[in-house]
């Protein structure tokens, strides 16, 4: 016969086994001592906390023969061992997962009439309660309501809120909560030194907090990792197994976030996956890390379970990163994680997160840009003089100087195959002060530069307010005056086609024509003199 799991084997068998949920157990043992026991519980809570063990303890105590009702349950008598054994008829335990049609709970309600067989209380457990239907959960009303008296319900769920305020009502209600750390590295040490498993504390402690609170979970994890009783499981052996990475990569990766350093975290997180970390337990780690910055940060160091050592180490961390720049890339590494679902590329949500998280504001990167616009851009001059462009601002106040428009018939103030051909870099470089620039101008082509008037070409004349409003063509008029040093203001016309813009197209013809004639003219339009 193979061998119990762990998490079975050490299930509670008294209420003083069931750690972290004292305000429930002790609760539940007062009302068996006074003899005062509900017809319906309601159990909610996160999974692995001991919602089902507690319900099965429970049964135990109400038909427990101990003359002592403190004492129960007593496991030693015969109802107490027949349900450690699973061979009591009189505890029905019921998936609600499996069985969530009106059929179901219609013969559950025909059965509860019949006396229990064995002891004083037929006890049903509902498991996942809240996977019921609408329907299965009216017709199990009446019979909260007014249950036989041999009957008790107990219902656990993991998802309270999918639980009908009218079950709720009906039921007395124990919310079980995560249970501490320090209580479960307890647990753990327990059954290692009861099973003979040579364990290092570090292991111990890294196995508790994947648990994340849940005790099932945690002992399923020290069950996972034992592969020779001879064998003592070190730190590194458990972080292989379960694939997390090495407390070196984390604090390493926490201190590029703090340096600001992109390309060593990028290399970090590498690392980290090509040794065999998991992407996900790995962003889970960062996201862990960081929320201890965070509280070392904003309250004290003394919050955080770990060493010494480590807590220094959080508080010198809190005051190399920014409290705005901490909080963004928490938001940031937690997104990835959630969002993670595995891929070609493992990596990828993380080195995203951590792109994102280190990219300046969209203040500052203008004012860098415009500081120094780049090595490809042409250089900067008026009258002899180099000058910057003067910055964007993103407010209604725009610092930028539009430049006045062209008297009728001058020149091209620049070539429009240019701006054509070094479109694609204007674009890029307007994304920087303002992203919905770009997708709005996909709708846009260029035609023509007409003097100092650059026309854009749009099919649908719902663009041509869009684009032209002052915020958006300043913008795009600085976007090129930061490429190509010349300044032109934007205009937008409606086309029936969208054609390649031709140098030929751009030489103004009569210097006392109506600018607006010769931008139709080169828009592919014809005068009628007919009148």
């Amino acid at each position: 016969m193979p061998e119990q799991a762990l998490y079975l084997k050490w299930r509670p068998q008294s209420f003083a086994d069931v750690i972290g949920q004292d305000h429930i157990t002790r609760t539940l043992r007062n009302s068996l001592i006074r003899g005062r026991i509900r017809h319906a519980y309601l159990f909610s809570g996160p999974r692995g906390t001991g919602k089902t063990t507690t319900a099965r303890l429970l049964a135990k105590a109400v038909n427990c023969q101990d003359d002592d009702p403190s004492n129960a349950p007593c496991n030693d008598c015969s109802n107490c061992r027949a349900i450690n054994e699973g061979r009591f008829l009189d505890l029905i335990e019921i998936d609600a997962a499996s069985h969530t049609g009106v059929d179901d709970v219609r013969e559950l309600r025909d059965k509860i009439a019949f006396a229990p067989g064995e002891g004083m209380y037929k006890v049903y457990i509902i498991d996942e309660v809240h996977r019921f239907s609408g329907n299965a959960f009216d017709a199990l009303l009446k019979t909260l309501e007014e249950p036989p008296d041999h009957a008790i319900f107990v219902l656990a769920t993991t998802e309270i809120d999918k639980v009908p305020a009218t079950i709720k009502s009906r039921c007395l209600q124990f919310e079980f909560r995560r249970v501490s750390h320090k209580e479960v590295c307890d647990r753990l040490a327990t059954i290692a030194e009861n099973e003979s498993i040579s364990i290092e504390q570090e292991a111990l402690d890294l196995i508790a907090r994947q648990g994340t609170g849940s005790v099932r979970d945690s002992i399923s994890l020290l069950d996972q990792i034992v592969t020779d009783p001879a064998e003592t499981v070190s730190l590194a052996l458990t972080q292989k197994l379960l694939g997390t990475a090495t407390s070196v990569h984390v604090r390493d990766l926490v201190n590029a976030l703090a340096q600001e350093e992109v390309a060593s975290g990028i290399h970090i997180i590498n690392t980290a996956i090509d040794t065999g970390s998991d992407p996900r337990q790995f962003g889970k780690q960062i996201v862990d890390c960081l929320r201890n910055v965070l509280l070392a940060q904003t309250a004290s160091a003394d919050l955080v379970e770990a060493s010494q050592e480590e807590r220094e180490a959080f508080e010198g961390l809190a005051q190399d990163i920014d409290r705005a720049r901490l909080l963004k890339t928490i938001r940031a590494f937690n997104e990835a994680v959630n969002a993670y679902t595995g891929g070609w590329q493992p990596q990828l949500a993380l080195e995203l997160a951590l792109i994102e998280s280190l990219q300046q504001p969209i203040a500052q990167s203008r004012q860098t840009i415009t500081a120094d616009p780049g090595a490809n851009a042409p250089a900067k001059s008026e009258a002899g003089k180099a000058k910057d462009s003067p910055e964007i601002e993103s407010s209604e106040n725009e610092t930028y100087e539009r430049a006045q428009l062209s008297a009728p018939g001058e020149p091209s103030a620049y070539s429009v195959l240019k701006i054509h051909e070094g479109w694609t870099d204007i674009l890029s470089r307007a994304y920087r002060y303002n992203k919905s620039i770009p997708p709005l101008l996909d709708n846009a082509h260029v035609r023509a530069i007409a003097g100092n008037r650059l026309i854009l070409g749009v099919t649908n004349d719902v663009f041509v307010p869009m684009i032209e409003a002052p915020k958006r063509a300043r913008v795009l008029e600085q976007a090129i005056f930061d490429l190509h040093n010349v300044k032109l203001r934007i205009e937008v016309r409606v086309v029936d086609r969208v054609i390649e813009p031709q140098e030929s197209e751009v030489a103004v013809s009569n210097e006392d024509e109506d600018p607006l004639i010769s931008a139709g003219k080169l828009l592919g339009g014809v005068v009628d003199d007919s009148e």
